[in-house]
C-alpha cells in the first residue's frame, strides 16, 4: 500500500470536514501522540484497533490521534469493521444468508435513523459481546454503508 500524500489528503478534506488539532491538544501533547503513533507502526501503516488503543492511552479523542496520522502522513489500516484493509474484507456469504436477528434488527434500526456509524457499530458489539468485524459483516453483506469512522478516515 502506497504512502498517505498531498493528493489524498486533498482528497479527503473535500470529502471530510475537520478542523486542525480538533481536540485542542497542546504542543506537548502532541509531541507524545506523535511519537506514540511513530512508535507504534507497523510496516509504516497504523492498524486501526492500536490506533484506538493510542487514544485511549493518551487520554485523547480517537479523532485526535486520525488527525496526527494525517499530518504524519500514515495511512490507517485493518480497519476492525472492514472498511478499509492491507487485504480487503471478502464477503463470501450471500446477503441474504440468515444473521442473528439481533445483529440484523439492531443494524436496520441504525441505518433507518442514518446512526449506522463506525461509532455506533462498535457499541453494539460490545453489548453482544462480538467483534466489531462480525457486526460490520452483517451491514457490508446488505451493502449498508457504516459512516464516520471515529479516526476520520472516512
Amino acid at each position: 500500500m502506497r504512502s498517505f500524500n498531498e493528493v489524498d489528503k486533498t482528497k479527503k478534506k473535500r470529502r471530510i470536514q475537520t478542523v486542525e488539532n480538533p481536540a485542542s491538544l497542546s504542543r506537548e501533547a502532541l509531541a507524545q501522540l506523535e511519537d506514540a503513533i511513530k512508535a507504534s507502526l507497523r510496516e509504516g501503516y497504523l492498524p486501526c484497533a492500536i490506533a484506538f488503543k493510542i487514544a485511549s492511552e493518551a487520554g485523547v479523542p480517537k479523532i485526535a490521534v486520525g488527525d496526527m496520522t494525517d499530518r504524519l502522513g500514515v495511512r490507517v489500516a485493518n480497519c476492525q469493521i472492514g472498511c478499509f484493509k492491507v487485504d480487503k474484507t471478502i464477503h463470501d456469504k450471500p446477503a441474504g444468508e440468515e444473521a442473528d436477528k439481533r445483529i440484523v434488527n439492531a443494524l436496520a434500526s441504525l441505518k433507518e435513523k442514518d446512526e449506522l456509524t463506525c461509532a455506533n457499530v462498535h457499541s453494539l458489539a460490545r453489548q453482544l459481546n462480538l467483534t466489531p468485524m462480525s457486526v460490520a459483516d452483517v451491514a457490508n453483506t446488505r451493502n449498508w454503508k457504516i459512516h464516520v469512522c471515529q479516526l476520520g478516515c472516512f
